[in-house]
């Protein structure tokens, strides 16, 4: 077989989560490529399956990312995860279908790209004092921007919002404090299981849990409750989507004011799924594709 863990042409060299998972199929006896996505060189018919891991710069290029991902799936046995859900999950208005099947996720006011937006009137509907501003399509905290309610606040963010509202969706949400001090936490679940959880923790002052931003990260044990929530937020995404279960996936939660978790992010096209904290899961990883693929 030949089999890809596709990945983008300026990887940083902090990466090394994916080692694990190198390894593991090194040590099945398995071979395999690292091609860059967008590269016109690569010939993806060449391989049997491929597995989306360290495209980190999709965000940038989402069309071109979205016609990779169905053309390659055409093209190859397997392709994970399918190129369907890459199209669902790279737009975070998936949160609202995942909302209608009982998910919790945290308040929010969706206001559409080229739309005019009153912000407070819709920070007022939702009863925050704080407000957080983020785009529907990014990652490591790109755009995002924490207000206050008050005339300067305001002001700040109206000028940040007609910046960037006329070219892309953005959602408005309540700022929820406890990120500051309890962080975010993430369940990793390889075929519909979870495997390991982490928490990421800002610098103080903080809301940014990336370690982009000097925040670090370390296992967590969730709740029954919270665990509770994270495979509930996985079997809604499969109902969702109308699969049996996903090869892989990551449930980010935040936590109210009363102490109850919300679903802030379900990353399905190309997480870091932490196997620092967890390298069972990375050998979990390799088996379930590798099962999948008749390997």
């Amino acid at each position: 077989m030949r089999l890809a863990l596709a990945t983008r042409s300026d990887l940083p060299s902090w990466e090394v989560d994916d080692r694990h998972l190198q390894a593991a199929l090194a040590a099945r006896g398995v071979s395999f490529a690292q091609p860059v996505w967008d590269d016109p060189g690569v010939d993806w018919a060449a391989f049997d399956a491929v597995l989306i891991r360290t495209t980190w710069d999709y965000q940038e290029k989402l069309p071109a990312f979205l016609r990779w991902a169905e053309r390659t799936a055409a093209v190859v046995a397997r392709f994970d995860n399918p190129a369907t859900v890459v199209r669902w999950n790279t737009h975070k208005r998936y949160l609202r279908d995942l909302q209608r099947h009982g998910v919790p996720i945290v308040p929010t006011s969706w206001l559409e790209r080229g739309s005019q937006v009153d912000l407070g009137a819709r920070l007022a509907g939702l009863g925050a004092a704080e407000g957080f501003l983020k785009p529907c399509i990014g990652s490591t905290a790109r755009e995002t921007l924490r207000f206050a309610a008050d005339r300067q606040g305001l002001a700040a963010a109206q000028a940040h919002l007609d910046r960037l509202l006329p070219h892309e969706d953005l959602m408005l949400q309540p700022f929820l404090r406890a990120v500051t001090e309890r962080g975010e936490w993430s369940a990793v679940f390889v075929a519909g299981r979870i495997t390991h959880c982490v928490r990421k923790i800002p610098v103080p002052g903080d809301y940014r849990v990336q370690d982009d931003f000097g925040a670090r990260d370390e296992p967590y044990v969730p709740t029954v409750a919270e665990r509770s929530a994270a495979v509930h937020a996985v079997a809604a995404a499969q109902r969702q989507l109308g699969l049996d279960d996903l090869l892989y996936a990551r449930a980010d939660f935040l936590w109210t004011d009363a102490d109850e978790p919300v679903l802030t992010e379900l990353e399905l096209v190309e997480p870091s799924l932490f196997f620092r904290h967890g390298p069972q899961a990375a050998v979990a990883l390799a088996d379930a594709w590798l099962a999948r693929i008749g390997g």
